[in-house]
C-alpha cells in the first residue's frame, strides 16, 4: 500500500511500553534498558519518547498503572459467582497463572520491578499490590467468610496471601512456558498454600 496509514493517537506510547516489555521478555532487566534501546525496538525516534513519558522510570509507571488494570481484570473474574472460600482460592490461583502465562513479559517486569532499582517502580508495585490485598479483604467481608477476625487482622491475612502469589510469581517464570507438568504442579502447591492460610486464619483468635 503506498499511502501510509495514519498514525493512531497514542500507538507511540504503546510501541514503546510493548518495547520495553519485549526486552524484557528477551531477559533484559527493565533498570538497565535505556531510552535509545526502547526506541530502537519500537522503530521510533528517540526525540518521540519524550512525548509521551519524562524518563523511564515514568515509562515504568506506566506499565504499573497497566498492570493494576489486569490485577482488577483478575479480581473480577476469581470473585464473579463465587461463594465458598475454597472455590474462591482454586479460581484465584487458576485465574493469575493463565493471565501470567498469556502476559509473561508483563509479569516477569512485575517480578524484575519488585526488587527492582528503580524506588519509584517497585513503590508502584507495591501500592498495587496493597490495593489488591484490599479488594481481597472486601469480598471476604462480602462473602462472610471471616466474620471473626478484626480489620487488622484480615488485612494481615490478605497481605499474606498477595505475598504468597507474588513469590509463587517467580517459581511459574522460572518454568518453561510450555512445560504444562510444572505449570501445573505450581498450581497446586499456590492453592495449597492459599489454602493453609485460610485454615489458619479460621481459627486465629482476634486479640479482643
Amino acid at each position: 500500500m503506498a499511502e501510509k496509514l495514519r498514525r493512531k493517537p497514542g500507538e507511540t506510547r504503546e510501541k514503546l511500553m510493548s518495547a520495553a516489555l519485549t526486552l524484557v521478555g528477551k531477559g533484559r532487566h527493565f533498570a538497565s534498558l535505556g531510552i535509545r534501546e526502547v526506541t530502537r525496538q519500537a522503530g521510533v525516534v528517540p526525540t518521540s519518547f519524550y512525548r509521551h513519558f519524562r524518563n523511564m522510570d515514568d515509562l515504568g509507571l506506566q506499565l504499573v498503572d497497566e498492570l493494576g488494570l489486569v490485577l482488577r481484570r483478575m479480581m473480577r473474574e476469581a470473585r464473579a459467582n463465587v461463594s465458598q472460600a475454597d472455590k474462591l482460592i482454586e479460581e484465584s490461583v487458576a485465574i493469575f497463572i493463565s493471565h501470567a502465562q498469556a502476559n509473561r513479559s508483563f509479569f516477569l517486569f512485575m517480578a524484575q520491578g519488585l526488587a527492582g532499582e528503580s524506588r519509584a517502580v517497585q513503590e508502584g508495585i507495591r501500592s498495587e499490590m496493597r490495593f489488591f490485598a484490599s479488594e481481597l479483604a472486601n469480598d471476604l467481608r462480602r462473602l462472610r467468610l471471616v466474620d471473626h477476625l478484626t480489620d487488622q487482622d484480615l488485612d494481615m491475612t490478605c497481605d499474606l496471601v498477595v505475598r504468597s502469589v507474588a513469590f509463587s510469581l517467580t517459581d511459574l517464570l522460572g518454568v518453561s512456558a510450555d512445560d504444562d507438568y510444572q505449570i501445573e504442579q505450581i498450581r497446586k502447591r499456590t492453592t495449597r498454600f492459599l489454602q493453609l492460610i485460610f485454615v489458619g486464619a479460621a481459627h486465629w483468635q482476634s486479640a479482643g
